[in-house]
């Protein structure tokens, strides 16, 4: 699922940018970005659905004006969906393979304390110094990642079912306590609306299992 990069200025002296919606990128530190709405977020996706409809009647228009008769047009129809249906399974067969490379069957299987060290590793990899927090008492952060501009509190939640607002609530009240410049939550599940909503309003990164993917991919 592709997402976009929403950004807003930051009230943080240090930071002139932070995520607002932050997705498709993790460093979540891009410059130059500007607040986008919310609407035209929706408006984007509203015109992909559009897209199945205008190949149809497309469609339907060529069989007419090649054969013009409306067993073409039907025929036309029905050629471009079985294409569509084509296209469909070639994607979820690619995405399958997406998975097995990434190593997810073998993600979804592990403890909720093995979850945390493997994103320990990863983000590692990506430059971070990482410090874990003890098992009890842990204030609702999981992992602390550090580097020479933010300070970053995540919520590592190993889920079979999609994660809900208590994960990102967790999140906002270790923000405080670990001092952090940003708060994330990341899981190898989904997020609910009301979660997303939450995170939203709070300015908080929500990781899910397409961007951890993502993520996993790009460091090899």
């Amino acid at each position: 699922m592709q997402r976009i990069a929403i950004y807003k200025k930051s009230e943080n002296p240090k930071q002139t940018y932070v995520p607002f919606l932050c997705y498709n990128n993790i460093n979540c530190k891009l410059k130059g970005f500007t607040l986008l709405a919310k609407n035209k977020v929706k408006t984007t996706k509203s015109r992909i659905r559009l897209i199945p409809i205008l190949g149809i009647l497309a469609a339907g228009y060529a069989g007419w004006y090649y054969i013009g008769t409306m067993n073409g047009v039907i025929g036309a129809m029905v050629v471009f969906l079985i294409l569509m249906l084509i296209f469909k399974i070639w994607l979820n067969t690619r995405g399958s393979a997406r998975l097995r490379k990434a190593g997810m069957k073998e993600i979804d299987k592990m403890t909720g304390e093995e979850f945390e060290e493997y994103l320990g590793h990863l983000f590692k990899k990506r430059g971070y110094h990482v410090s874990y927090t003890k098992t009890s008492g842990d204030y609702g952060a999981d992992l602390i990642l550090e580097d020479r501009d933010d300070i970053i509190a995540v919520q590592a939640k190993r889920y079979s079912g999609n994660v809900g607002v208590k994960a990102v609530q967790e999140i906002i009240g270790a923000l405080k306590m670990y001092e952090a410049t940003q708060g994330w939550v990341v899981t190898n599940s989904y997020f609910t609306k009301q979660a997303e909503k939450l995170a939203e309003s709070n300015e908080v990164y929500l990781i899910d299992r397409e961007e951890l993917i993502d993520m996993i991919l790009k460091k090899r």
